[in-house]
């Protein structure tokens, strides 16, 4: 059986640890499509907070770690859990300013 939906990869998503600040701040644009996955890199030598509304501390990412969040995969309908279209992330430090490294988000949809 033959299905419709096929990967697909939007651009990554990256801020340098000096483009992280004490208040969030986009990282990169908003998310083009509804995004089945998406993963939260951050290579910095800091804690790093993500949100999705830019004031709420949704997701913490430790330093030198990712989060990879698996929303929906694994379905073949297209009604259900998403990532909405239009979505922005936004990071912002959680302690002190990180001095090395990157933040990376990378959004997978079908």
């Amino acid at each position: 059986m033959a299905f419709k939906n096929r990967l697909k990869i939007e651009e990554i998503r990256t801020t340098a640890f000096g483009g992280i600040g004490a208040a969030y701040a986009a990282v990169g644009g908003a998310v083009g499509s509804p995004a089945r996955i998406f993963i939260l890199t951050n290579l910095t030598d800091a804690d790093v907070y993500f949100s999705i509304d830019g004031v709420t501390n949704h997701l913490i990412v430790p330093s030198n770690s990712f989060k990879l969040i698996d929303v929906s995969a694994n379905k073949i309908r297209e009604d259900g859990f998403f990532v909405e279209e239009g979505t922005i992330f936004y990071a912002k430090r959680v302690a002190g300013a990180p001095s090395a490294g990157s933040i990376y988000i990378e959004v997978i949809y079908a």
